[in-house]
């Protein structure tokens, strides 16, 4: 650090040995004189030579041995940076000395320029496109690698396509390496993108772990915020990043608004399908398939009724009711999916001899595979902390918070993990009862099967809403299907009440006339009653087997 001083000295004129010194400094004070950006100090040999004139593009496959061998060219370096160039591809390595010299370092650069190593992130607003590696990701670095710990950053340029032929921001990938495998930082890594030209596009931060001649990119781990023209990549992992410019499918604003108008009308239905099952079942009692209804109707109604107060619960900062309102969302989902299955295996009962498998308690056994599991997994969770209160970024960089799982891992396993294991079964029930009444239909003669389309199609979307098929749209909400796939699940989802009400009105329906009619024949012996019975299409289906004509049912006169 330079400082200039001023230095008077005035001599006293009464005492000529004696000296008076004013020493003054500037207006402002140089804290750090040096550039806030610097070069590497040393050059790496190049593991890898990559050429991509004449529009060649890079092979996925080379690239990603170019970086793990990265790791071998390493000791060489006696300073502590260094660059490497490997023809198209350039990039800068930096090797901290010691542990205590370990900070956190970031590299700046822009289209036409090297990759410098920035020591101060406020000098980041120079550079067109910077990225951050954060001080955790080098102490697991150092942690994994003995005490080698070093981070390179390296641009590949015109990076083969995927097999979906995505645009990619600047036709840039950006690679990091550090020598071992880095994930689940808490603190992550920031990859910024300043002035971007948009073209109505959609920017979305993806990654690729660096497997097979093409990129297979996902979202996975990466957070996008964008803020005006400015993109930023939070990721919580080191692999090769990209920022994919995914087509505008339609209007995102309009998205919250479906959802919570599907949810809203959702929570109406369901309410009303439990209010006439308490109504109906005080003249009669209920069926085993009206009680499994009943029980998904409330683990329905109580998964819209936390998602609709969530919000509202993550803004009263209040860490305890946050905590509690994740676990009850996230009960009621597990139970809601748990019930699927039971549904699912509801109907396989009643296909395999016509239902007549004895299952002593059979009500009691389902309400705990329904109820009670679902909680044993939350209290376990609970325990570990996996519950609170989650930052959301939308498009638009306003921040949206939400009371659920904080463990992006524990996510995966215990939600998308389990509603796998149920979409399987679930499904397979499905194409089994379809196919059964398809089979049925064709047995009835022309006559019967006049004015059943519409029928039929109740019956399908009945099927997908009872078993929950309809969820299954959660799985393709990536990339360019993102927007679309949540459009569809929030459309469908809206629906699955309305369809499983008139399901449960068929059913009850059967109840409630049949006793309806027959308290009117016991009042008066003289009245011709006609007792009207809809046959549900999913209801007892085991009472007809293949290949045996499908009975008519007639009015019995009295």
């Amino acid at each position: 650090m330079l400082c200039f001083f001023f230095l008077h000295i005035f001599l006293d004129s009464k005492n000529q040995d004696k000296f008076l010194i004013n020493v003054t400094a500037p207006g402002s004070l140089c804290v750090n004189c040096n550039e806030p950006f610097k070069d590497p100090v040393g050059k790496l040999p190049p593991p890898a030579i990559f050429d991509t004139g004449s529009g060649v593009h890079i092979d996925g496959e080379k690239a990603s041995k170019a970086m793990k061998d990265i790791a071998s060219l390493v000791n060489m370096m006696n300073e502590s940076s260094a660059s490497v160039s490997m023809g198209s591809v350039t990039g800068v390595v930096v090797k901290p000395k010691e542990k205590t010299d370990i900070e956190e370092v970031s590299f700046g650069y822009s289209s036409n320029s090297n990759i410098k190593i920035v020591e101060d992130r406020k000098s980041l607003d120079g550079f067109s496109r910077s990225v951050s590696i954060t001080k955790e990701a080098f102490e697991k670095a150092y942690n994994l690698s003995n005490g080698s710990a070093f981070a390179g950053v390296f641009r590949f340029p015109n990076m083969s396509k995927d097999v979906n032929n995505s645009t990619v921001l600047h036709n840039e990938v950006v690679a990091i390496e550090m020598g071992c495998i880095i994930n689940n930082l808490t603190d992550k890594i920031n990859l910024n993108f300043l002035n971007v030209h948009k073209g109505g596009a959609i920017p979305s931060c993806q990654s690729w772990n660096g497997e097979g001649s093409q990129p297979n990119w996902t979202d996975y781990g990466c957070l996008t915020i964008v803020i005006g023209d400015n993109i930023t990549c939070r990721c919580t992992h080191l692999t090769f990043f990209a920022v994919l410019m995914l087509p505008e499918f339609s209007n995102p604003v309009l998205l919250p608004f479906t959802v919570l108008l599907g949810i809203s009308l959702l929570v109406c239905i369901v309410g009303r399908a439990v209010n006439q099952h308490f109504t109906v079942s005080l003249k009669a009692k209920s069926s085993n398939t009206t009680q499994i209804l009943i029980q998904l109707f409330l683990s329905m109604f109580m998964l819209n009724i936390t998602f609709l107060t969530n919000g509202w619960v993550a803004s009263l900062q209040s860490p305890l009711g946050c905590q509690v309102m994740a676990a009850a969302m996230h009960y009621s989902m597990l139970a809601t999916f748990t019930w699927f299955a039971v549904e699912a295996f509801h109907l396989c009962q009643q296909l395999y001899k016509s239902g007549s498998l004895p299952i002593p308690r059979y009500i009691m056994k389902v309400c705990i595979a329904g109820w009670v599991l679902p909680g044993t997994v939350v209290i376990i969770l609970a325990s570990l902390g996996k519950y609170g209160k989650q930052t959301i970024y939308t498009d638009g960089g306003k921040e949206v918070y939400m009371c659920w799982i904080l463990d992006i891992d524990v996510h995966y396993i215990v939600n998308i993990g389990y509603y796998a294991l149920v979409f399987l079964f679930t499904f397979t029930t499905f194409i089994v009862v379809l196919s059964w009444l398809v089979h049925l239909k064709s047995t009835k003669n022309k006559a019967q099967q006049q004015g059943t389309g519409t029928k039929d199609i109740v019956t399908v979307m009945g099927l997908c809403c009872l078993l929950g098929i309809t969820w299954s749209f959660a799985f393709f909400a990536n990339g360019v299907l993102k927007v679309p796939s949540f459009y569809i699940f929030t459309i469908l989802n809206s629906f699955q009440g309305f369809f499983l009400f008139l399901y449960y009105y068929n059913t009850s329906r059967i109840i409630g006339e049949t006793t309806k009619d027959n308290s009117t024949s016991s009042k008066s012996s003289t009245m011709s009653v006609t007792v009207t019975t809809l046959e549900n299409p999913y209801f007892d289906l085991g009472q007809h087997h293949p290949g045996k004509p499908l009975p008519i049912k007639t009015n019995p006169q009295s």
